[in-house]
């Protein structure tokens, strides 16, 4: 036992705690790229591989419609909003500035054309149509953008408008973005794909996915690209080999060309380098704690989860060490829903993921002599 923290109790149930050896596996340095920031992230666990400026500030231009959609999925989840929905295109709508996807003022759309063509062709008048449907002005929707990117933890985000025109107090940073690229995968799998269309047909117009990374890499399959004069070429990208999944995000190309060069350079140094090893398995127990005033003494406490990292490849799990802590006082009755403590893995030395764990079997509560004699023990701890 190694004392309180947090409010939890502390126990050491590492795995191999040495830390990793660079005569045992060497990792070179980063790629040089030609973008003014970059972010390569690790979907899984949220770990950073490489990065340059990646908290500082950036124009997101286009790259803001990753929130717009963000916002448009939870509606469509919540019912809010449905995919044959018919949208009808304001004038504000149809004059946007910059990428159209051609839908006409007074006409109808179906929120899922609107929903492709804001993806697909990064369409200006789509984003804004979706945006006043669902809140009733787009000013009011930035207002729901806003709440969204502080609740996902974008700290160092701020939307003026649902479309990305450039604006003096519309910012974001290459990590924020990986964070929302991350979010889109995780929860809305069933639109993801998405992402990843080449192109679509809407009024007799094909429309062309900007992404050309597309068609270069068979593991890539989004997210979205970005341009403005002043935000230069921008590209949040996401792959997958195997069991590890990458997303890359570069702000300030000065090309095409440039941004699809620089994060696939950076894919492509993340698979090389790096692979995902299972730390625990969903289920495994990890502590055995004792529990007051319960049928039963003690119970074993889980991950709902695996918990996964991504380290050097070839280093196993040399360096990854975990700390289980639980609540000090664990009272009946427990349910299985219910978080009892958490889980730390550390790589090297430095922390890298924290999971909740949960009793593997509810504990009722015991008979009465258990609760009465249970409460004098505790009484005595106090003394």
């Amino acid at each position: 036992m190694k004392g309180m923290v947090a409010g939890w109790l502390c126990v050491i149930c590492g795995v191999a705690t040495s830390p990793l050896q660079a005569a045992e596996v060497t990792i070179p340095s980063p790629p040089q790229v030609e973008a003014r920031n970059y972010t390569l992230m690790d979907y899984a666990t949220g770990q950073t591989l490489a990065d340059f400026k990646g908290n500082e500030r950036m124009e997101p231009a286009s790259l803001t419609k990753l929130m717009t959609a963000y916002i448009v999925f939870h509606a469509l989840r919540d019912g809010r909003l449905k995919l044959a929905d018919p949208i009808t295109i304001s004038e504000h709508a149809w004059r946007a500035e910059g990428s159209r996807s051609f839908v006409q003022v007074g006409t109808q759309v179906p929120a899922e054309v609107l929903i492709k063509g804001m993806i697909v062709q990064s369409g200006n008048d789509a984003s804004i149509a979706l945006a006043e449907r669902l809140g009733g002005t787009e000013p009011a929707f930035v207002e729901i953008m806003n709440t969204w990117a502080k609740r996902l933890g974008m700290t160092g985000s701020h939307f003026d408008d649902a479309t990305g025109l450039p604006t003096a107090n519309t910012y974001t940073t290459a990590h924020d973005m990986a964070v929302l690229a991350g979010a889109l995968i995780r929860e809305f799998p069933e639109y993801y794909p998405w992402f990843s269309l080449r192109e679509f047909v809407w009024n007799n117009i094909k429309q062309q996915n900007r992404n050309g990374l597309l068609g270069r890499d068979p593991t890539i399959d989004g997210l979205k690209t970005g341009h403005t004069d002043a935000a230069g070429y921008c590209l949040v990208a996401s792959a997958k080999h195997d069991n590890t999944r990458l997303i890359a995000v570069v702000g300030g190309a000065k090309s095409f060309k440039g941004r699809e060069d620089a994060s696939a350079a950076l894919l492509n140094y993340g698979f090389t380098f790096y692979e995902t090893v299972n730390v625990k398995k969903r289920g495994d127990v990890v502590l055995k704690p004792r529990v007051y005033k319960g049928s039963e003494e003690f119970v074993g406490v889980a991950p709902a989860t695996d918990v996964i990292v991504t380290v050097p490849r070839g280093a196993g799990s040399q360096g990854i060490e975990t700390t289980a802590g639980v609540h000090p006082r664990l009272m009946a009755p427990l349910d299985t829903r219910t978080a009892v403590g958490q889980l730390q893995v550390s790589v090297a030395g430095k922390p890298v993921t924290s999971v909740p764990l949960y009793p593997v079997k509810s504990i009722p509560e015991g008979g009465l002599w258990s609760r009465m004699s249970d409460t004098v023990l505790l009484w005595l701890h106090k003394q």
